[in-house]
């Protein structure tokens, strides 16, 4: 028979039941806590957590199908909370006749603060089961009491192999797949091209399959009075899709996954790993400038006297892609992210200031001794600012013992240069100095 066509074929294949469920087995094996919880009709409040197309919404339907519960989905980017009011209104009609509500709410990050506060009540009386589901970091995105409240499970990416498995299925489902169409195959290295293709996102794949069958629609039409099969090539997913979107949403929490990944790809001195994050931003739309901005922090932050030339390179090509502009700025940032990885790092000057900084704000404004104030006046003069103040440059090496900080903290020491790159000469130029001072 054939399926319903008025409806995707990624929600025709939506699965019906825990048995259809393809992937996160690390939630959902047997003898695990949800697993069971959906068989035995006992699923408390739950925050799923996931990427888009790794089975959050089918989770939520197969928990409903198998239950007794009455089930309500809403969608915090269609509906607002007067809808959700609503429904909740409509719960406790129901709870006081002894019927549970499982509310599924799609995108709940979608709602305010606010918003989620209105859930709170009705799922500490148990008004409501609450599933929510997120693309989000929930600890960002959720209200603490309401997270307190879900048990949080967080959803993979689908493996190549699970989602080759899924398009298989609907390549064979004859009710609500494609398994009607007799002559069509799919190619080997095609399938799997796809499986890659789609990131862990089903969604995407059995999209661009359906894409797919229908651009050759006239071939199959002509293939069923032959009886002649027709290939689904690489060639011919490439004709459909569009181009791969990278994974990357600049206001969420990829974003900072990113240019994580990135700034600790410099810092451990890998410039194969930093130009592919680098790669990965530019080509997801990042803004450059956001970028250069982290990479003029780096130098100095990781690389600092190590390499002092550091921080000239970044902000040499944060200038360069001003000038140069969009299409071709990306080769000074290369050349730029490549010498900031195979730098030698130190994080002493960082680290120095922190101490320092520590120290200033524990011991409070201490007063600047005598002979180091500035004295541009009389009085100042005769109260004996700047007096007895030894002016380095008139002794030997460009050096004289003297004592720069407050009597309270004269001996504090809150720089530690460490021995690579040009900072070693600068802890051995140091080290000769405090030989002087001892003397």
């Amino acid at each position: 028979m054939k399926p319903d066509i008025k409806f995707p074929l990624a929600e025709r294949m939506r699965p019906k039941n825990i048995s259809e469920f393809v992937g996160q087995s690390h939630i959902l094996g047997d003898g695990l806590f949800l697993r069971q919880a959906i068989l035995n009709d006992h699923v408390p409040s739950l925050i799923l957590w996931g990427p888009p197309g790794s089975g959050k919404t089918s989770l939520a339907h197969i928990i409903a199908s198998h239950s007794i519960a009455r089930f309500v989905s809403l969608s915090a980017v269609l509906s607002g909370i007067k809808e959700a009011r609503e429904i909740m209104k409509q719960a406790q009609t129901y709870k006081s006749q002894g019927i549970k509500t499982i509310l599924f709410i799609d995108e709940i990050h979608r709602f305010n603060k606010a918003q989620q506060d209105a859930f709170l009540p009705f799922v500490e009386s148990g008004t409501i089961i609450l599933i929510g589901a997120t693309t989000e970091n929930p600890s960002f995105e959720v209200i603490p009491p309401l997270l307190s409240r879900a048990r949080v499970f967080v959803l993979k990416p689908l493996t190549s192999q699970e989602i080759i498995s899924i398009l298989k299925m609907a390549l064979m489902n004859e009710d609500r797949g494609l398994g009607f169409l007799k002559n069509i195959k799919i190619e080997k290295d095609a399938l799997e091209w796809l499986a890659e293709y789609s990131m862990g996102d089903a969604r995407i794949a059995l999209t661009v399959l359906e894409n797919s069958v229908e651009s050759i629609q006239e071939k199959l039409s002509d293939a069923a009075k032959t009886g002649k099969e027709i290939q689904i090539t690489i060639s011919t997913l490439q004709e459909v899709m569009q181009k791969k979107a990278l994974v990357y949403d600049k206001g969420g929490e990829e974003h900072y996954n990113v240019i994580s990944a990135f700034i600790k790809s410099m810092r451990g001195s890998d410039p194969d790993a930093a130009l592919y994050w680098l790669a990965r931003m530019l080509e997801a739309g990042e803004d450059p400038l956001f970028i250069a901005r982290r990479m003029i922090i780096f130098a100095s932050e990781d690389i600092g006297n190590a390499d002092p030339q550091a921080i000239q390179v970044a902000v040499a090509a944060k200038d360069a892609f001003h000038f140069v502009g969009d299409a071709e700025g990306w080769i000074p940032l290369a050349q730029a992210v490549t010498y900031l990885a195979s730098a030698p790092k130190s994080n002493a000057s960082y680290l120095a200031y922190i101490k320092a900084k520590q120290s200033a704000t524990e011991k409070g404004p201490l007063p600047v001794p005598i002979h180091l104030r500035n004295a541009p006046t009389h009085l100042m003069k005769d109260l004996k600012y700047g007096q007895d103040y030894l002016y380095p440059h008139k002794y030997s090496g460009g050096y004289v013992k003297q004592q720069y900080l407050p009597d309270q903290i004269k001996d504090a020491k809150f720089y530690y240069p460490n021995e690579r790159g040009y900072e070693a000469k600068i802890a051995a130029y140091l080290k000769r100095i405090k030989h002087l001072n001892n003397k």
